[in-house]
């Protein structure tokens, strides 16, 4: 697929793109086309005028996420700074691009006095993947907050679907493939924006104390299996700190692989793999993968 085959764009087209800068485990191959659009309308435009046989695929921070070594084929589309805004709507509603930072989204609500939003301080991503995965921490998801959100469909239709048509369940969305949230509106409740500060802060400690946030990870691997946590599944499994080349279960936090340096995709998906197998025999329930897999063995 040459250039000259796809369609126009205002943004920036890159081919043979590498994604491992791009993603936290800094290991896999490259997209075949990495398109940064210049704004919805470049992306629809793109997207509307693109062979639909081709595959389109989201990326965020790269957080939940092993891009295999083999690459991505198709298109890998990344929203940036156009769609990294979040502005206030009213007293409890916030409008946020796609593109926009957990971080972010978490202080403009504190800034503007709006509670129920801080457990997206401690979620490493952006508000795209958030609402395509109903993304949650200490006790609370995206479809507690989400009123709607903006989609731009494959093949080009942007639509605004209400928070019920997304068929939410734990970690899970009826979002279509190829589908890329562009924009979604949250609420909340009023509140004292000192008290959200200090609950932030709260969260933040506490993730710093429990994860291993300074190294090349995924976040957490598996989804918890209904009544477990998949941390504990994993250390009765005797995974604790299990190796793979440099592909390592996490000793601080048994639900996160990490890279320790040269660690391949192939070493960190394949040490998944090892501790489901070892959890399933053990324990006889089986975890399902959280984090993202995507592109060529």
């Amino acid at each position: 697929m040459t250039v000259a085959l796809l369609p126009k764009v205002r943004g920036k087209l890159t081919a043979d793109a590498p994604l491992a800068p791009l993603v936290w485990f800094k290991s896999g191959g490259n997209a075949q086309w990495l398109f940064e659009p210049a704004d919805v309308d470049d992306l629809a435009d793109f997207l509307a005028g693109l062979d639909p046989e081709v595959p389109v695929m989201a990326l965020g921070l790269g957080s939940n996420l092993i891009v295999r070594d083999g690459g991505v084929p198709g298109v890998v589309v990344r929203l940036g700074k156009p769609f990294a805004k979040v502005e206030r709507v009213d007293a409890t509603t916030l409008k946020c691009g796609g593109g926009a930072s957990g971080i972010l989204v978490s202080s403009t609500a504190r800034d503007a006095g709006i509670t129920g939003v801080e457990f997206l301080r401690s979620i490493p991503g952006t508000v795209g993947g958030f609402v395509r995965m109903n993304g949650g921490a200490y006790g609370r998801e995206v479809q507690d907050i989400l009123v709607s959100c903006t989609v731009v469909l494959k093949d080009g239709s942007v639509e605004q679907w209400p928070a019920g048509k997304l068929g939410y369940s734990y970690r899970h969305s009826e979002l279509p493939e190829g589908a890329i949230v562009v924009e979604a509106v949250f609420r909340g409740i009023p509140g004292d924006p000192v008290l959200i500060g200090t609950e932030m802060d709260r969260i933040a400690r506490a993730r710093e104390e429990s994860q291993p946030l300074r190294s090349r990870t995924g976040g957490s691997t598996f989804k918890n299996p209904p009544g477990h946590k998949a941390w504990a599944l994993v250390d009765a499994a005797g995974c604790r700190g299990l190796r793979r080349g440099d592909a390592q279960v996490s000793e601080k936090h048994c639900n996160f692989l990490l890279n320790l340096g040269n660690a391949s995709s192939a070493d960190i998906e394949e040490l998944g793999e090892q501790v489901r197998r070892r959890v399933q025999d053990k324990t006889n329930i089986t975890l399902e993968w959280e984090i993202q897999r995507i592109g060529v063995a």
